[in-house]
């Protein structure tokens, strides 16, 4: 960090000497810098977050453009600093001075801009020249969104911003609010309470409407950042920032991320999880996951993957919970913002049937539990309840049931009832009568409670009053007791299904080196070698998969279990390799991708005749440069995958193999390196884990062999980056032990 700031500071103390002695010349004159090597980035400067005066460039008195709309923010937020205006045209801007010139504003340590796209080079130019501005951030669109030229104007800005240590925001965007500013031209502002989420979107609008959808249900945000074209400064950047600055007495626990692009997954993945490991968490919405533009994949792992397994897979190793709509992500954040439910087992306490017959529809399809209430305590509470309640789960006190009812039923579920982990109250109103008095003690208990409390207040129309009063004490409602419902399984199942409970993600990268990387290195050199002419070891072309005999020098140096073969090119060799090995045998052509397409496979081959007459038929098939044998064996077919996703890095994948694997699609992936812990949650992910496991009576496998094998093909790729796509299809899996059958490898550069 100190590093980062002092080349920083370097590289403004140079640009401001080069504008002094003119080298710098005109918003689109020569730039003469000093490069440096390293990322001279580390956070968002003070001047940005925490500034002392403002100026907005094109501020007007019209509050339907975005500089009155935004003035008008400022001046009824919180900022208490020093305000400025530019306008050429006024005098006076909603009170605050206006200055017709650049030239004649103050020093000031934010610039707003709120002016055509092609002005604001020069105006950043002479910001950071005469001005001392580092703070930037600029509403306008017209920049890289639009055209060639605008992103070469953006990327000029940066430049600008960079030299001073500056932080700029945008542009394309609708500016930030914190707690010190509401830098922003929408509405609504939300309730600034430092106990908020921190929401950090790559779209204005989808920012707005996302705190539209949380606002009326008593969601607050502690800051909310619009980066727009993320000229300089992006998501990961902003999350780094959190990352960097947080304080466990002052932060908020609540992140929220709205992302159409990942182009720092690295940085996402080591501030996501640093911040979770502090105690926050993270939701996040990734759109545009379609991948109409990929090229056709050879391979199984090629054409089962895809960018969208990629970010879940990150996501997944970081530990962010993934939403696929702004109203699961506001859902998902409202459960965020109560205590954590540490287990699966839910109390449903209701007066109304329909409701809590709903929510136990989708709990219990999520895989959480409401379990039945047979605690020898039930009875004793049955009693003080009107005739006809319930209390075997969900609890029904009726419709007829009182406040003090209901928090008599919270306080048995709280310390009498072990077999409950977290409660939900469901507690609405015909209209006939108030409820304040239920939604009071409600709000009394969700204080006192160590399990967690979540309200389902339905009656936003009868009871709107009193849900009105609830949300004043800072509490959060969830109006539908089904969308409660799929956010507390998504929560669930992201936690558990991960083991992010318990993992530390930095293992991966700590974890015991399993393979030989000298090794691997070795091979993968000479193999690079013979490629400068397009050629393998061989001298045969194959158009980046490498030879049977590099594969099984890899997976040797790998680690990974194989059974033996032998590739051969002449019938004489086919049979006495066969008659070593001890029949029945498996033979296979070797050149084309698909074998069992063209009728490349053929098992149990049981006599020196058949090993002949199957070598003269599959040596003609198209394609075809060598067969190889094995001997046959058995065991359940399984399949293991890598493939190179740009940024990402390894996705590697997992499921039943055969031809299950493209019949069923049922596949688990992780990002490589894997640690053990990662490697079998993935198998226990699987649809098809019962079968894995044993299923009526049929042997399963041993699973921590599959596992091992997942966390050595990590630790391959890691170590060959080259590989661009991997099969290991099919595994043999049997209760001692796991081979490879048949493998591919693809390298690209």
């Amino acid at each position: 960090m100190e590093l980062h700031c002092l080349i920083r500071k370097k590289t403004a103390i140079l640009m401001q000497l080069f504008f002094k002695i003119d080298i710098y010349q005109g918003s689109y004159g020569a730039i003469f810098l000093i490069l440096f090597e390293t990322e001279t980035k580390p956070m968002l400067c003070r001047e940005l977050t925490h500034p002392q005066s403002i100026a907005i460039i094109g501020g007007s008195n019209n509050l339907h453009k975005p500089g009155g709309k935004i003035l008008q923010n400022l001046l009824e937020g919180s900022f208490r600093g020093e305000l400025y205006v530019v306008n050429p045209k006024e005098e006076i801007v909603q009170g605050v001075k206006s200055y017709h010139e650049m030239s004649a504003l103050p020093q000031t340590d934010l610039a707003i801009l709120a002016i055509a796209a092609r002005f604001c080079p020069e105006t950043v130019e002479t910001l950071v020249r005469e001005k001392g501005t580092r703070g930037f951030i600029i509403l306008s669109a017209g920049f890289g969104e639009e055209s060639k030229e605008g992103k070469a104007m953006e990327q000029h800005i940066a430049t600008l911003v960079d030299g001073v240590g500056g932080s700029l925001i945008g542009p394309n965007c609708i500016g930030v609010i914190n707690q010190n500013y509401q830098g922003v031209f929408t509405s609504p502002i939300p309730k600034l309470d430092p106990a908020g989420c921190d929401f950090i979107s790559g779209s204005g609008a989808t920012a707005v409407f996302i705190m539209e959808a949380g606002i009326p249900d008593g969601l607050t945000f502690s800051s909310v950042y619009s980066v727009g074209n993320s000229a300089q400064t992006g998501t990961e950047d902003v999350l780094q920032h959190l990352d960097d600055t947080f304080d466990p007495e002052t932060s908020s626990r609540v992140i929220l991320l709205y992302m159409e692009t990942i182009d720092k997954p690295d940085l996402i993945l080591k501030h996501a999880s640093s911040l979770i490991k502090k105690g926050c968490r993270i939701a996040a919405i990734k759109s545009g996951t379609t991948d109409a533009g990929s090229r056709a994949a050879s391979s199984h792992t090629g054409a089962l993957a895809s960018p969208d397994a990629a970010v879940d897979a990150l996501f997944r190793k970081a530990g962010i919970v993934r939403c696929h709509s702004r109203e699961e992500l506001v859902t998902v954040a409202s459960v965020f913002q109560h205590r954590e439910l540490k287990g699966k087992r839910i109390a449903i306490i209701t007066h109304a049937g329909g409701p809590a017959v709903m929510l136990t529809d989708v709990l219990s399809g999520g895989g959480l539990e409401i379990p039945r209430i047979e605690n020898p305590k039930a009875s004793e509470l049955l009693e003080q309840l009107y005739p006809g309640s319930s209390v075997a789960n969900p609890i029904d006190i009726l419709a007829t049931g009182t406040a003090e009812q209901l928090g008599l039923v919270i306080d048995y579920c709280e310390q009498d009832f072990d077999e409950i982990d977290g409660m939900v109250v469901i507690f609405g109103t015909p209209g006939l009568f108030k409820v304040n008095d239920a939604y009071r003690i409600l709000d009394e208990k969700m204080k006192t409670c160590v399990k967690p409390i979540f309200p389902v207040l339905p009656s936003i129309v009868n009871a709107s009053e009193e849900i009105g009063e609830f949300l004043s004490f800072g509490r959060i409602n969830f109006p539908d007791e089904v969308r409660l419902g799929r956010a507390i399984c998504r929560i669930y199942h992201s936690r558990i299904h991960t083991g992010a409970e318990t993992m530390d993600v930095d293992q991966a990268e700590a974890a015991e080196v399993l393979v030989d990387e000298k090794k691997i290195r070795q091979i993968i050199e000479k193999v690079a070698g013979y490629r400068s002419n397009g050629l393998d070891a061989d001298g045969n072309s194959v158009e980046g998969y490498l030879s049977p005999e590099t594969v099984q020098e890899l997976l040797d140096a790998a680690g990974i279990p194989r059974a033996p073969e032998a590739v051969v090119g002449k019938k004489v060799d086919a049979v006495l390799r066969a008659e070593e090995m001890g029949f029945p045998v498996v033979m296979k052509v070797v050149g084309p991708v698909h074998k069992s397409d063209v009728g490349g496979v053929v098992l149990n081959v049981d006599s020196l005749a058949r090993v002949s007459e199957e070598f003269e038929r599959m040596i003609a098939i198209e394609d075809t440069r060598a067969v190889m044998i094995q001997p046959m064996l058995s065991g359940m077919e399984l399949f293991a995958g890598a493939k190179r996703e740009d940024k990402f890095g390894h996705l590697i994948l997992c499921g039943l193999g055969g031809i299950f694997v493209e019949a069923i699609k049922d596949l688990s992936s992780g990002l490589a390196p894997l640690v053990h812990q990662e490697a079998a949650t993935m198998i226990r992910d699987l649809q098809s884990y019962p079968i894995i496991k044993g299923l009526r009576g049929k042997e399963g496998i041993d699973e921590k062999a599959f596992a091992d094998i997942l966390v050595r093909l990590s630790q391959l790729v890691k170590t060959a980056p080259e590989i661009s796509e991997m099969d290991l299809n099919p595994l043999l899996g049997t209760k001692e032990g796991v081979l490879a059958v048949d493998a591919r490898i693809r390298l690209e550069p």
